[in-house]
C-alpha cells in the first residue's frame, strides 16, 4: 500500500484505497512494509490508491504488478470497509494470481501464513479490521473437500 495512503496524505479529493487479499493453498500473503518510519516493520495486505479514471479492480491490478511483480485479476470484495478519514475509505478484495510469482519490491519481506499464525503477526492497524474475515476464509480453505 502506498505511504501516503497508510499516512492519509493523499489529496482530498481522493476516495478509496484498495488493499488485495491472496489466497494460496490455504495461506493469505502478507507483507511486511519499509516506510514510513511508523509503520516499517508492520505486515499488510498490499495494495495503494486508485488513481483517477481507475476503477479499484484495475488500481489493485497495477498497484500488485508494481508491488510484487505479479499479473492478477481482482475478485469479489471481503471483509469490512475501513474508514480513513474524509471521504477516503480503505478496501479489500480477494485477489487470484494469474501469472507470476510474488516478489518484495517495494516491500521488506512476504510471508504466507495459514489461520493458526495470522494473529502473530503484527499487522497495520488499518487492516486489523479485516483480520475476522481473512480468518473465517483461511479456515474455509483449509476444509476437506466433501468426498
Amino acid at each position: 500500500m502506498s505511504d501516503e495512503a497508510a499516512s492519509g496524505g493523499e489529496a482530498a479529493d481522493e476516495y478509496e484505497i484498495v488493499a488485495g487479499a491472496i489466497f494460496r493453498d490455504g495461506r493469505l500473503l502478507l507483507a511486511q512494509r519499509i516506510r514510513p518510519p511508523e509503520l516499517a516493520g508492520m505486515w499488510e495486505l498490499p495494495g495503494g490508491k486508485v488513481e483517477a479514471l481507475e476503477t479499484p479492480q484495475q488500481a489493485l491490478e497495477r498497484e500488485l504488478a508494481e508491488e510484487l511483480g505479479v499479473v492478477v485479476r481482482c475478485g469479489r470484495r471481503i471483509g469490512v470497509d475501513v474508514a480513513l478519514g474524509g471521504m477516503r475509505v480503505l478496501r479489500a478484495y480477494r485477489v487470484e494470481i494469474l501469472a507470476g510469482e510474488p516478489v518484495a519490491l517495494d516491500h521488506a519481506q512476504l510471508a504466507w501464513v495459514d489461520a493458526d499464525t495470522l494473529e502473530t503477526f503484527d499487522v497495520v492497524g488499518n487492516d486489523r479490521a479485516w483480520i475476522p474475515d481473512l480468518l473465517a476464509e483461511l479456515r474455509r480453505l483449509r476444509q476437506p473437500e466433501p468426498s
